[in-house]
């Protein structure tokens, strides 16, 4: 295909730069018949070039189809989209990171197309556990303890919360109960998911890496003020 695009493997989270190397398409088409007319299932394989990785990405995608007068192409948005494997596109974190909120995070990406209402019940129960774990704020609503945060978190991140809040349906599915079920379409769960992915590694794991590195630091320091101490006095 010759063609070259930018990846992040769902296994690893490395960003790689695909090409027909690490990557192959197929395309089965069925017409006649069937009652939706000329339809095409388009397979494609992706191949992490990570060497220590190698994991692969298998998605199918069902088209429209059209004949060009040589062979059969693609034509508008696919109609369905299944991914094969993994069976869903949950980035993966670091274990310090509480388990029920991986636990939420996991299966609200696992269900995204299929239950984009359910996946988004559990997306807010996911961002609730993050506020009152992370920032030990506990309301008896979402949207009260989103409130909350303003003025405890810096501005940016504060306006990414409150843009996703603002989303078509989102904003009264943060005002409800954790638990009722508010129809939203599969973008709009998407979007939550998004935002939990941004809370998660712009706290949980820049505050990780960031004491990380202060403790070696402090070790560092440590370190020199013992070799110093140690050193022989001169008379």
């Amino acid at each position: 295909m010759g063609q070259q695009f930018s990846w992040i493997c769902p296994y690893c989270n490395q960003i790689a730069t695909i090409t027909d190397n690490n990557t192959s398409y197929d395309i089965h088409t069925f017409d006649r018949e069937n009652k939706d007319g000329n339809l095409g299932i388009c397979t494609s394989v992706i191949v992490c070039p990570n060497a220590n990785c190698r994991e692969y990405v298998i998605q199918a995608k069902l088209y429209k189809c059209t004949h060009n007068g040589s062979s059969w192409v693609n034509s508008g948005d696919p109609i369905e989209v299944w991914l094969l494997r993994p069976k869903s596109l949950s980035k993966p974190f670091p274990a310090y990171i509480p388990q029920v909120v991986l636990d939420d995070y996991k299966e609200a990406c696992l269900i995204v197309n299929d239950s984009p209402k359910a996946s988004a019940t559990l997306s807010r129960r996911c961002l609730q556990g993050i506020i009152r774990n992370f920032w030990k704020i506990s309301k008896p609503r979402l949207i009260d303890e989103i409130k909350e945060l303003e003025g405890k978190i810096d501005s940016s991140t504060w306006r990414a919360i409150d843009g996703v809040r603002s989303v078509g349906n989102i904003g009264a599915h943060m005002e409800k109960d954790i638990n009722i079920i508010v129809d939203v379409d599969p973008e709009e769960a998407k979007t939550l998911i998004g935002l939990i992915e941004f809370l998660l590694k712009d706290w949980y794991v820049s505050r990780h890496d960031r004491e990380e590195h202060m403790q070696k630091v402090i070790d560092l320091a440590k370190q020199k003020a013992d070799e110093k101490k140690a050193l022989p006095t001169t008379t």
